[in-house]
């Protein structure tokens, strides 16, 4: 699965994640002493077809970061719930294949999250304590809107 995915980088092009994880490791060699956040989101919009973004981020708190996406189109329409959850499968899917990568280097400290595009405010306020649950069952922690950004901003830059 890692390899199958090419991701782009605004910086650096196209990218699998193999070579994505050997970025990330290579912004936080150029500083050890600060503190990191690994993010994965995704976000979606129907189109012609449903189209998937998927991003991985990492972010020096205070000091910047990187980030990468990756879009996957599938062919049909789907409703506002499927949507969601496939949002949801996608992160967990992607971040189950960052983190096997993450754990070749255990030199680096880092905090990894997934961010949800879905939030009290709006339609998909019904689902948070289901897609939270989903992610945090899985082991990992959650952001939702508005704290959500990797989802809510990065992501929805490019769908």
């Amino acid at each position: 699965m890692a390899d199958a995915k090419t991701f782009t980088s605004p910086s650096f092009g196209k990218l699998n994640l193999d070579s994505v994880v050997e970025n990330i490791f290579d912004f936080m060699r150029k500083d050890f002493r600060s503190r990191y956040n690994i993010i994965v989101g995704t976000d979606s919009q129907n189109h012609k077809d449903t189209d998937f973004i998927s991003v991985v981020v990492v972010h020096r708190i205070g000091r910047g970061g990187r980030y990468f996406w990756h879009h996957l189109a599938e062919k049909r329409k789907a409703t506002l719930r499927e949507r969601i959850y496939r949002e949801a499968a996608l992160s967990l899917e992607l971040a189950e294949d960052l983190m096997k990568l993450l754990k070749k280097n255990d030199t680096f400290k880092y905090n990894l999250e997934i961010h949800v595009d879905i939030g009290e405010g709006g339609p998909t306020r019904e689902m948070i304590t289901e897609v939270v649950g989903m992610i945090r069952g899985n082991g990992f922690q959650v952001k939702t809107k508005p704290d959500a950004y990797g989802a809510s901003v990065i992501a929805d830059r490019y769908t």
